[in-house]
């Protein structure tokens, strides 16, 4: 296991100096966040972002992520451009030594959450995810309030990618990963990179867009349409987490023991609603996913990829990008360290 953390490079409030501070951390996962959606990540722009990392003494572990335009998720005449530019950005980060690469597949929206600051019990400040109130959201009427991602789309935009989408159903949805992936898999094995897809954020529809990646057979339906090592899932606990009907440890031991996770998100969340939920601390005690299981599941199947502490609170006064400040991702690398080697030295039985 390699334990990295997500660095948003210079605009990031908590610096590289910071996250090396942190016992155990020794990898950064990062992005290129000045690149159009689309356009070929260059060799000398990851070059540079590699150069400060490794200044730090530090590794540039995951690209976390290189985006996948929406014509291609469309599936547009124009997707094999982007593809092309994909499978090439693809051999530029490979070239550099950086061999994993987090993606996802989600229509015109990343994660989704309904408000970013929630306050919970311990005065500490979450995300939070509310089905109902995300059903009192309408798009069409300019009511961008969600947070995150409103800044992404002005309104025509939105209007046009949302009218684009309103033929394509899940059907489609799987037949427009299926080309990209049988395109860019052969690229990325030849390559030497092992791509995860992250699953879906929340795990079920919302805005009447289409999502695929969502249960365990999705998950098992994906790793089966390129039989492929490099054709691999991001196991996000927290994000399948909100999707009660998965059962997590088995998820692990199945995808895990085929080798197709190379990097994993740890996170823990409270259930609140049936589709709904906040974000916690990343202890099993304070939320509903089973963390002690979940990193005993990793160690028996052998996992040997990256693993960062993913969402965390803002605690201490700290301010700064919501679900990734320093003090409680730190908090929950160390707690996520611990565990494992704990675990580790038990079922060796030193």
């Amino acid at each position: 296991m390699e334990m990295t953390f997500r660095w948003y490079g210079d605009n990031d409030p908590i610096p590289l100096k910071y996250i090396k501070q942190i016992p155990r951390v020794t990898g950064i996962v990062s992005a290129l966040y000045d690149v159009n959606i689309g356009d070929v990540w260059s060799t000398e722009k990851l070059k540079l972002l590699k150069r400060k990392i490794e200044a730090e003494g530090l590794k540039f572990s995951v690209i976390e992520s290189i985006p996948i335009h929406e014509d291609i998720k469309l599936g547009l005449p124009t997707r094999d451009e982007f593809i092309d530019n994909y499978c090439q950005s693809i051999r530029n980060m490979a070239s550099l030594g950086i061999r994993v690469l987090c993606y996802n597949f989600m229509p015109v929206f990343d994660w989704t959450r309904t408000e970013l600051n929630l306050e919970i019990s311990d005065g500490s400040n979450v995300l939070s995810y509310d089905h109902e109130q995300l059903k009192n959201i309408n798009l069409r009427e300019g009511t961008l309030e969600l947070p995150g991602w409103a800044t992404q789309y002005k309104k025509k935009e939105l209007d046009d990618l949302l009218d684009a989408y309103s033929d394509t159903d899940e059907k489609k949805l799987w037949s427009n990963l299926e080309y990209f992936l049988k395109q860019v898999i052969p690229v990325a094995e030849e390559s030497g990179v092992k791509m995860g897809i992250h699953p879906d954020d929340p795990p079920w529809p919302i805005f009447n867009l289409p999502r695929i990646i969502t249960d365990e057979a999705a998950l098992e339906h994906f790793v089966k349409i390129v039989d492929s090592p490099s054709n691999g899932i991001t196991f996000c606990t927290g994000s399948l987490g909100a999707n009660p009907k998965i059962d997590l440890i088995k998820s692990i031991r199945k995808f895990g023991a085929m080798e197709r996770i190379p990097f994993a998100h740890c996170r823990n969340i409270k259930h609140t609603g049936e589709y709904s939920f906040h974000e916690v601390e990343h202890p099993t005690e304070f939320g509903d996913i089973n963390m002690y299981e979940v990193i005993k599941a990793f160690i028996e199947v052998g996992f040997t990829g990256a693993i960062r502490p993913d969402h965390g609170r803002m605690i201490w006064g700290e301010k700064g990008r919501p679900g990734y400040g320093l003090y409680d991702r730190a908090l929950g690398s160390i707690y996520i360290s611990g565990l494992w080697e704990g675990i580790e030295k038990t079922l060796k039985g030193k």
